[in-house]
């Protein structure tokens, strides 16, 4: 996974928005203002991806690339290093589990608030 697949991908989700909350080197991808990814841009080495508490001890246990969400809550995030034995297929399902995750969370009304800005 490089820095250009991952913004881009990241970035084509519906009701996505990026920032740099964190100083200018962290890219946050948000859905419906709810943070599911964030990286270090400039040396692009690791991704943080949340993720289902019990998957996450299944894909820490099967691959060495990924680990308990560095400084993020290590129940609900995984950091995924981006050059190791996590290929691309299974990097885009991992942000599709956590884009997906986290607007299940968002409520009904908010959702419906972002449709009304594409219109």
């Amino acid at each position: 996974m490089d820095v250009e697949a991952y913004h881009s991908y990241c970035i084509s989700k519906l009701f996505t928005t990026e920032s740099f909350p964190f100083g200018g080197d962290t890219l946050v991808f948000k859905v419906c203002n709810k943070m599911f990814a964030l990286a270090g841009i400039d040396e692009f080495i690791s991704v943080n991806l949340k993720c289902d508490p019990e998957k996450a001890i299944d894909l820490r246990a099967s691959y060495m690339a990924i680990s308990p969400g560095f400084h993020m809550n290590k129940t609900h995030w995984n950091t995924v290093k981006t050059h190791e034995d996590v290929n691309d297929k299974l990097f885009y399902e991992l942000i599709d589990h956590s884009y997906n995750l986290v607007l299940s969370s968002v409520s009904k009304k908010v959702v419906e608030e972002y449709k009304l800005r594409l219109e």
